[in-house]
């Protein structure tokens, strides 16, 4: 946990040492390839990939984070190809590509690929990883228990609140059990003062955990864009 330790975080997960991080950075002009910007171990401070038990994907050095990103919907977004002791991460979103490469460290060669094997197993838990000839390793599938906790979480909340969809003409009065859900998506946005049944008054994260959680949303590079989708979508549902 060398990275989410460095970073404020302490939450379970796996961590490895680096030997080097290389992030391909684009030419400043014209047509000419990129050049590898590379960082080595001993330059300033422990060099480190984490996977943290939230699905979060760390690169940092010290207390410098280099890569951050949430690997739940990375399927879609993220390739990976591993080499002997290193892997190659690819990726791109709408018209942005980028690319990334570790190489893993060790006291030998052996246990350097031993470093890396056990990277490789933990992230088949949420992306295919390519080998030089071309043979993929497919996503570990997920257990019963993960899929029993998603459908849980799919319909919890509709026993001791009701959430109803209505028009600004249909809008109610707040009670305990019924809530519509362009009222719930203008108290969200700070546009109006409502009462929220007591459903919608508690957290599912105890004081200690949010911190870190909060943590790891603004080290995604993901997250900015994401809470700017979400407001979008809120102003549609008032304004339907």
């Amino acid at each position: 946990m060398a990275a989410a330790a460095a970073l404020g975080l302490e939450r379970g997960g796996c961590w490895w040492p680096l030997k080097r991080y290389g992030r391909l950075e684009s030419a400043t002009a014209g047509p000419a390839p990129g050049v590898w910007k590379v960082r080595e171990r001993e330059e300033k401070g422990l060099l480190s990939l984490t996977l943290v038990e939230s699905g979060h994907f760390l690169i940092a050095q010290g207390p410098t984070l280099l890569e951050g990103f949430s690997l739940i919907e990375a399927p879609n977004w993220l390739r990976a190809e591993r080499k002997g002791d290193c892997v190659l991460f690819g990726s791109k979103i709408k018209n942005a590509s980028r690319m990334f490469r570790v190489q893993f460290n060790g006291d030998s060669k052996e246990q350097a690929q031993e470093h890396c094997s056990g990277c490789i197993q933990k992230l088949l838990q949420y992306i295919n990883v390519e080998n030089p000839n071309g043979k993929i390793q497919d996503q570990t599938p997920l257990t019963l228990s993960q899929a029993t906790n998603s459908k849980q979480s799919e319909t919890s909340g509709l026993e001791e609140g009701e959430v109803r969809t209505c028009s600004a003409e249909e809008e109610q009065p707040i009670t305990q059990n019924r809530l519509c859900i362009r009222q719930l998506a203008q108290s969200m946005l700070g546009e109006a003062s409502l009462e929220l049944p007591l459903a919608y008054q508690q957290s599912a994260l105890n004081t200690e955990e949010l911190g870190p959680f909060l943590r790891l949303s603004l080290m995604d590079q993901h997250f900015p864009a994401f809470v700017e989708q979400v407001e979008c979508e809120l102003r549609k549902v008032i304004n339907e």
